[in-house]
């Protein structure tokens, strides 16, 4: 074996490999980071004057208070119902627009359309959507449950419409070759392949929707979150800490469940 051969070292290739590019990208970050610390006015002794403040917060929310149990429960019954109406709407509304979003298996101007919604669709936060839904249909619910299902509609229509993108287009020939219409291409060639995903996505969804109806309730959309605000406002923070726990339990009981059904999925 030649001293060639064993002094060679293998090294990864940069991202960007001309060194002038990369090296300017990394100075031009550097000094922006520095720009935005110093533009934002990150002040050391702020951080050390509001540490009392907020270790006499905490203090106060110790012990929990659950005395309005009936209320809290109300409130968390609301968030599961929105959550849970919000995520089935969704996720048959994702099966068209998902379908419409996938560029192998769609025409141009559905494709193109139905990526202008998911783009509109996750380009608001949800606390934005549900402030403008509450102006148009007032206050309670279903506000709530209509923003959940167009920010959850986004979310699900870009990442099925990907994996649909991704699948293997030998199995949709072989379903096509047989002389099945478009309908029963899909369901014979796409959703075999994109199933899996699908149900993952799904029960993800759930749990996205579960914690964002605890959000948008602040606005006036229905749920906990409105309970939560109010208890915040009227200093009832002993109140807020055992709602909070409530929303901590539910979120970890709904990862719980998650988890294994994906598991049984893989």
């Amino acid at each position: 074996m030649s001293t060639s051969s064993l002094s060679t070292v293998w090294k990864r290739d940069h991202f960007i490999k001309n060194p002038w590019i990369r090296w300017t990208i990394i100075i031009a970050g550097t000094a922006y980071i520095i720009f935005a610390l110093n533009d934002i006015h990150f002040d050391m002794q702020r951080m050390r004057e509001g540490w009392p403040r907020a270790v006499d917060f905490f203090h106060r929310m110790v012990p929990p208070d659950f005395s309005r149990w009936p209320m809290i429960q109300k409130g968390v019954l609301e968030s599961l119902q929105m959550a849970v109406i919000a995520t089935t709407v969704s996720i048959i509304l994702a099966i068209p627009l998902s379908l419409g979003a996938a560029r192998n298996i769609s025409i141009k101007w559905v494709y193109l359309l139905s990526r202008a919604f998911v783009v509109i669709a996750r380009s608001f936060p949800p606390i934005i959507v549900a402030i403008i839904f509450v102006k148009a249909f007032g206050f309670g619910p279903f506000p709530g449950i209509l923003t959940l299902a167009f920010t959850a509609l986004g979310f699900m229509g870009k990442l099925l419409g990907e994996a649909i993108e991704n699948i293997d287009p030998g199995q949709v020939e072989a379903v096509r070759a047989t002389g099945a219409n478009w309908f029963k291409v899909q369901l014979y060639g796409v959703a075999p392949q994109v199933m899996p995903r699908y149900v993952g996505l799904s029960i993800y969804l759930l749990d996205i929707n579960l914690r964002a109806s605890t959000i948008i309730g602040i606005v006036g959309a229905g749920g906990i979150g409105g309970a939560l605000f109010n208890a915040f406002h009227r200093y009832e923070y002993d109140t807020a800490f055992a709602i909070l726990l409530v929303i901590i339990v539910i979120v970890l009981g709904m990862e719980f469940i998650s988890s294994k059904v994906r598991g049984r999925l893989q």
